[in-house]
Formats: structure tokens, C-alpha cells, sequence
């Protein structure tokens, strides 16, 4: 289980509360879908979740277990909205993937003709097959993935879905799904949480 126990952080300590007293599960092969609006602190959570940030309060394990924070790969991977920001745009898909150095990539997230061609050269949509591909190379227990689709059409996000969740079945990995559109986290999640955090001026004791 991957599990968020009692989560606060800010960025600052004379900043406002950007997550506070969060509590959240995450079974092993269960997709979760975490809806809300804009900038209510869902991809901070990501971030938490993933070991990019540490809480000011709580905990974050992953089968009983805090993760360590200088193991590599970490157990949660965090896969975002804008790929290209993610990637180096001098090196090619191939080397790309080769960074993860974890053997081959899925052909079917990407296909061999994408390999020797730089990020500017295929489509969003294909970029974002790429950064999920390097997202399973790392062998993740869990995976984030926070509004992966949302600039993309229809079609495109339906394939980059149905991809992804016969990815992630095959090899038991469990995904919180993170989004502010209802209806793609009712197709995709088993469940769906509401994301509604309170407004808090100060830290408990």
C-alpha cells in the first residue's frame, strides 16, 4: 500500500498551508483518481508522494516503509502534464529512455521508429507515451499521474490511458490519477476522491 499519513507542508515557513493533515491509501495494482480544482495543492501532494518534497508533518511509506530518499529509483514515480519539460531537447528518444538504464523500453508505449528522433519531432501525445515509458523503466511500485492527458485531444488521451492502465495491470502497479476533469477519473479510476483541503493559518501541536 502506498500510504499518506496525516501530510503538512508549505514552502516557506511564512507561508500559508499547502497541504494540511492529508490522509491518503493507495492499494497495490488500484487506480485512485483525486479530483479538484487548480492550484488546491494536488500536484504538491504528488511531489510529496514521490519523494521530491519532504512533509513539514507526517508521513509517506510505500508497503509499511518510508522510503529512503537517496534510493534510486524511487518507488513512486511522478509523471506530469508537460513532457517536454521533463527531457532534454538535444537528445534523442533513444537516449532519453537509456537514462533510465533499465533495459528496453514497452514497444507498445513506443514504438521503434519514434527511437532516433529528438522531442520536437513527434507529437505531444507521443512525447508523453516516451515520458510514461521512462516512468515504468524505473520499475515503480506506484505512479502519479497528475494531469498527463489534459492538454491533449480526445482520441490521443483515451489511447494514452488505455495504455497506461494495461501497463500498469500487467505489472501490479497501483496509480493515483490526478485531475480537475470529473468524468476521465470515473472511465479510469476504481474510485474517486474529492480533493477539498480546508484553509489553515497554523500548524497543530
Amino acid at each position: 500500500m502506498l500510504q499518506a499519513e496525516e501530510l503538512w507542508f508549505r514552502y516557506a515557513a511564512d507561508r500559508p498551508w499547502v497541504l494540511a493533515g492529508v490522509d491518503l491509501r493507495v492499494e497495490a495494482g488500484e487506480v485512485v483518481g483525486l479530483c479538484g480544482p487548480s492550484g488546491g495543492g494536488k500536484s504538491t501532494l504528488g511531489r510529496l508522494l514521490a519523494g521530491h518534497a519532504r512533509p513539514d508533518r507526517g508521513r509517506v511509506t510505500v508497503d509499511g516503509e518510508v522510503p529512503r530518499s537517496r534510493r534510486a529509483p524511487h518507488p513512486v514515480q511522478l509523471v506530469l502534464q508537460h513532457p517536454e519539460r521533463a527531457m532534454d531537447p538535444r537528445w534523442t528518444v533513444r537516449r532519453i529512455l537509456a537514462a533510465a538504464d533499465a533495459g528496453a523500453a514497452d514497444e507498445r508505449l513506443v514504438p521503434a521508429a519514434w527511437l532516433d528522433r529528438y522531442p520536437h519531432e513527434i507529437s505531444g501525445g507521443e512525447l508523453q507515451r516516451v515520458n510514461l515509458a521512462r516512468a515504468l523503466l524505473a520499475r515503480p511500485r506506484y505512479l502519479v499521474a497528475d494531469e498527463i492527458s489534459a492538454s491533449l485531444d480526445a482520441v490521443t488521451q483515451a489511447r494514452i490511458w488505455t495504455l497506461l492502465l494495461e501497463r500498469c495491470r500487467e505489472a501490479g502497479i497501483g496509480v493515483l490519477a490526478v485531475s480537475h476533469d470529473r468524468p476521465l477519473l470515473d472511465a479510469v479510476a476504481g474510485r474517486v476522491l474529492d480533493w477539498t483541503p480546508s484553509p489553515v493559518e497554523e500548524r497543530p501541536s
